[in-house]
């Protein structure tokens, strides 16, 4: 066999190890693509970790910061705990105002609001993968934006997502636009080539 048969079957060889490579390291970004059903619902739905301003109307002593505890409840002043987990804060509301009014404050009316939201976590092809704080209206590409943005290796037109809602913890693939929730887990995978 002379030098250039030699060359050109190392080429081959090299050439098949590669694209094997390329194609096992394409494998872990197999995923099922997200469903419509799978992105929440605009309606923020509360957890554990999220702080709350609970306000009762004329009634100072009643009002206040809280957060939601590991169990998903909220400690309330006389009325004791109150659920939040997987919860609007209009039936958060409704649910303490109904308790207060039984012997407590006649006709309470009640305000929830979030003052801060439970994170979301970024991994993967990104400058500061880490925790990040969530806000309202967030997608992936804003979420890689709050990371430092891509790394030159990271591949840019999906992400994997597993959503925090999600019992099952399923990574889906999702475009780049879809919406972030807190309790996200989102990562930007490598491109090979």
């Amino acid at each position: 066999m002379n030098r250039r048969h030699v060359f050109r079957a190392l080429g081959r060889t090299v050439g098949l190890a590669a694209l094997a490579v390329a194609m096992v390291g394409c494998a872990g970004v197999d995923a099922p693509m997200e469903t419509s059903e799978a992105v929440q619902s605009t309606d923020y739905r509360l957890g554990s970790g999220d702080a709350l301003r609970v306000i009762v109307f004329g009634e100072e002593q009643l009002s206040g910061e809280f957060r939601v505890d590991g169990t998903g409840k909220v400690a309330m002043p006389l009325i004791g705990d109150v659920t939040a987990k997987n919860r609007t804060t209009g039936e958060v509301e409704k649910e303490i105002s109904t308790k207060l009014s039984q012997g407590y404050v006649r006709d309470a009316k009640v305000s929830v609001e979030v003052m801060n939201h439970r994170p979301f976590f970024i991994l993967g092809e990104v400058r500061n993968p880490g925790q990040y704080q969530f806000q309202n209206g967030m997608t992936a590409l804003s979420a890689v934006a709050m990371a430092g943005g891509y790394t030159y290796r990271a591949k840019e037109d999906f992400v994997l997502i597993t959503r925090g809602n999600d019992p099952k913890k399923q990574l889906r693939k999702a475009p780049i636009t879809t919406t972030v929730m807190p309790d996200d887990v989102v990562r930007i995978p490598e491109r090979y080539f």
